[in-house]
């Protein structure tokens, strides 16, 4: 796998692509939330943890139960998108390890009563497979509009309430309304956010 991906194909996930603050009135199936699962899943995390744990709102019913978490900028435009992704992380990713990372049969028990290793570990890859997530939408044709504007303990206490699950951050996903997006912001260049040694 030595080719590199087309400008076009850049601009699609990265150069072009923008976050999206409103929506167009059209659907996002489950088979394209299938799809796009089906490739984010794919995303290296360490040791292959995986701890990512998605919840699609699609329905005008489920994203109302979302509503009294978010911030008030956040409201409209997540009742207008197609969907809203809940990116949340297993605190209890290590029980799956037998199954995803088969090479070291006491890879489980490196994370065991480690309580301070379990959320830096599930946080960081969590993360990352979040990003992931937008990845693979803007690969598939979807638009994305990630958002840290709530209470996480909410977004918790009313879709994951119990089991161990944190919740990371939220993710509109549909067809954007480009005459809502805001102008292009400023990057920091090379210099100023990288070093080579």
């Amino acid at each position: 796998m030595t080719s590199a991906l087309a400008p076009e194909s850049l601009d699609l996930l990265f150069k072009q692509a923008r976050t999206q603050n409103g929506w167009l009135d059209r659907p996002v199936s489950d088979a394209q939330l299938h799809e796009l699962y089906d490739i984010m899943k794919y995303g290296p995390t360490s040791m292959n943890v995986c701890p990512a744990r998605l919840t699609f709102l699609t329905t005008p019913e489920a994203k109302e139960r979302l509503v009294p978490a978010l911030a008030p900028g956040n409201v409209e435009k997540t009742r207008m998108a197609p969907v809203c992704a809940i990116i949340g992380y297993d605190r209890r990713f290590h029980e799956r390890l037998p199954t995803l990372f088969p090479h070291r049969p006491d890879a489980k028990s490196i994370f065991e009563g480690k309580a301070d290793l379990i959320e830096s570990t599930a946080f960081r890859n969590g993360s990352l497979q979040g990003a992931y997530l937008m990845i693979a939408a803007r690969a598939i044709g979807l638009d994305c509009g990630p958002m840290s504007g709530f209470d996480a303990k909410k977004v918790k206490d009313e879709f994951f309430p119990e089991g161990d699950v944190a919740v990371n951050f939220l993710c509109n996903l549909g067809y954007g309304d480009r005459s809502k997006v805001l102008g292009r912001l400023p990057r920091l260049e090379f210099a100023d956010a990288c070093s080579i040694l």
